[in-house]
């Protein structure tokens, strides 16, 4: 996972390529502990992230949100008592982009440091 972890997001173009079939079985594999999900034919990488209660659920969103901004690129976060729900896709392209994978892994190295 450091290798995405060290990457910066690119800025993504309505014509940038989705990641391809043999790009996304590689890319999982390194952040195995996330589900794809496809919503409206969009395909998305998800995470629930469980917490001790409702005030760490919103400080890990509150991080993941500033990191967000830091790389120009948004997920959608779900913030509920003991869980915090984050979901990555690249509106621009309707599917997944490497910058999708990057940020999952720096989602996880937020969560676990």
């Amino acid at each position: 996972m450091a290798a995405l972890t060290e990457e910066k997001c690119e800025a993504c173009r309505a014509d940038a390529p989705k990641v391809s079939d043999d790009e996304l079985a590689e890319l999982i594999r390194i952040i195995p502990d996330w589900n794809i999900e496809v919503r409206d034919g969009i395909m998305q990488l998800e995470k629930i992230y469980p917490f001790k209660n409702f005030v760490e659920s919103l400080a890990f969103t509150n991080r993941v949100g500033a990191l967000a901004e830091d790389e120009g690129h948004h997920p959608a976060l779900l913030t509920e008592w003991g869980k915090t729900t984050v979901t990555w896709w690249s509106h621009k392209i309707k599917g997944l982009h490497r910058n999708d994978f990057i940020m999952a892994a720096k989602t996880d190295r937020l969560y676990g440091g």
